[in-house]
């Protein structure tokens, strides 16, 4: 990661590395999951204590008002759709 390196490229960044993949790799892409624009713009306009929270590829990612990714394992699967 970058000294100021956006969140999106973040979370994509330390999803591809946990995974030990290159982030080109990454299926789906985030923004099928996310709005990458929208993620950044989030943290150029929230409070430092306002987070978002989606899931990515198994992971849980949290991004507080300042920026901060942070990554962590699903531990129950996924749901599937019927």
């Amino acid at each position: 990661m970058q000294p100021g390196d956006t969140p999106s490229i973040q979370v994509v960044t330390q999803v591809a590395s946990a995974e030990g993949i290159d982030p080109v790799e990454l299926t789906p892409p985030l923004h099928n999951v996310v709005d990458p624009d929208a993620l950044d713009a989030f943290v150029q306009t929230a409070d430092a204590e306002a987070t978002i929270e989606f899931s990515y590829r198994g992971h849980s990612v949290c991004v507080d008002g300042t920026g901060r990714v942070v990554l962590t394992q699903r531990t129950e699967p996924p749901a599937t759709p019927e």
